[in-house]
């Protein structure tokens, strides 16, 4: 089709001209049988001179643009010079008249010789700097810094200078992709540096009191069952860990299975408020839960949203001082529905706050091997969030830190992941 279509302006402007033969014929008042030779030697002439060209410019396709701009130009010149010289040798024109024509026609082609030659020096300028444009995209592919937008060459003639945009486009899209690549590295590294000493540390705890055991070297009572009970918490923590990998591993692969409902986001602030109760009374930290007022209804995983409020809260217990109040609450509406986790952490640095939500970021002291996480939590949280198609965000509020989730309303559709 797109072929057919290329063919269009050639037979568009060849009947354009065959109109406009007929109607100057027509005008001029020459006999018909007269015209009729007139038109076939004008015709015999631009195939003849069409032929020629179409030879040289073949010769000449590895030439410079401005040599070939230099040979279409000058082609209708000399077919209209051949067409003048046969319509005079059969009588059609008087020598007076040829030779005004014979001046006209070289003014006229050194005219559009030398606009040709502007043109191709032009074309030639603007495809030297789309090629030094395409020659940088491998250099910044490679890790060399973002050349800026070359201004000559979008100043370049119709299809070049589109070329031009479209390869500057696609090198700030690489640029892009490369920063995202290199951060996706790092954050790797980072998580399996992370990770492998966060496994190391309970498990040189739990074989050195499984040899203490075995060798009979602990044999009271109270110091086994102390080593039980640390040999069991160890365990629990590696088993968290161990969910917290593969449920991260879900997310980042794209499988994720969500199986939505409708759920009232005030239930299920509650449901996992009663759960991290326990935990905030051991560490002396008051929970408080949401308002009981209209809550907005949302579409979304309940066991996997209620992971990612457990995730929150226990964040903000775990950062919140003794003494201290976590609460929870929905904010928005039925067209934006939120909730919101408040801690008393007194707050994070800027550059705290924009690496939160990366695996296993730990970014204060507080978060050592000993709390009980190795910094997966919000990680978890981010992907289960944005695979509902919501966001995520974390500022200093108030005493501490307030983390908000946006939700799609009820009914929106949610594109990260698989829905059921």
């Amino acid at each position: 089709m797109t072929r057919a279509r290329s063919w269009w302006p050639p037979a568009a402007v060849a009947a354009a001209g065959a109109a406009g033969t007929a109607i100057a014929a027509s005008a001029s008042g020459i006999a018909p049988h007269s015209a009729l030779r007139l038109v076939e030697e004008a015709v015999a002439a631009s195939a003849f001179t069409g032929g020629v060209a179409w030879l040289v410019l073949r010769g000449l396709r590895r030439a410079a643009i401005g040599a070939q701009l230099a040979v279409a130009t000058l082609a209708p010149v000399v077919a209209v010079a051949l067409a003048v010289w046969w319509a005079s040798s059969n009588m059609f024109l008087m020598s007076h008249d040829v030779s005004v024509l014979i001046v006209v026609l070289v003014v006229s082609g050194t005219a559009g010789l030398v606009a040709a030659l502007l043109l191709g020096r032009r074309v030639a300028g603007a495809t030297r700097t789309i090629e030094a444009m395409a020659r940088r995209i491998g250099d910044e592919a490679a890790g060399a810094p973002a050349s800026p937008r070359d201004p000559r060459a979008m100043r370049a003639p119709g299809e070049l200078g589109d070329l031009a945009a479209e390869l500057h486009a696609t090198a700030a899209r690489l640029s892009a992709a490369r920063v995202e690549s290199e951060a996706l590295e790092r954050s790797r590294r980072e998580l399996v540096a992370w990770v492998s000493h966060d496994l190391r540390t309970p498990l040189a705890g739990i074989r050195a009191m499984a040899e203490a055991l075995e060798d009979g070297i602990v044999d009271d009572d109270t110091t086994v069952a102390r080593y039980h009970r640390v040999m069991r918490q160890e365990t629990e923590r590696l088993t968290g860990l161990v969910d917290d990998l593969f449920e991260l591993s879900r997310i980042q692969s794209g499988v994720l299975d969500l199986h939505v409902q409708p759920v009232a986001l005030d239930e299920l602030l509650t449901e996992a408020t009663a759960g991290a109760a326990i935990a905030a009374s051991n560490k002396g930290v008051e929970l408080t839960g949401p308002a009981r007022d209209r809550s907005p209804v949302v579409d979304v995983s309940t066991a996997e949203m209620s992971r990612v409020v457990r995730n929150l809260l226990d964040n903000a217990i775990r950062h919140t001082p003794q003494g201290g109040r976590v609460e929870v609450g929905v904010g928005g509406d039925a067209a934006r529905p939120s909730l919101w986790v408040q801690d008393g952490c007194g707050g994070i640095p800027a550059a705290v706050a924009a690496r939160m939500f990366e695996p296993a970021y730990r970014g204060d002291e507080a978060r050592t091997p000993g709390d009980g996480r190795a910094g997966l939590g919000l990680a978890v949280a981010k992907g289960l969030v944005e695979a509902h198609g919501g966001t995520i965000q974390v500022t200093n509020h108030g005493p501490g830190c307030r983390f908000v989730v946006t939700l799609p309303p009820a009914g929106a559709p949610s594109p990260a992941a698989t829905l059921r």
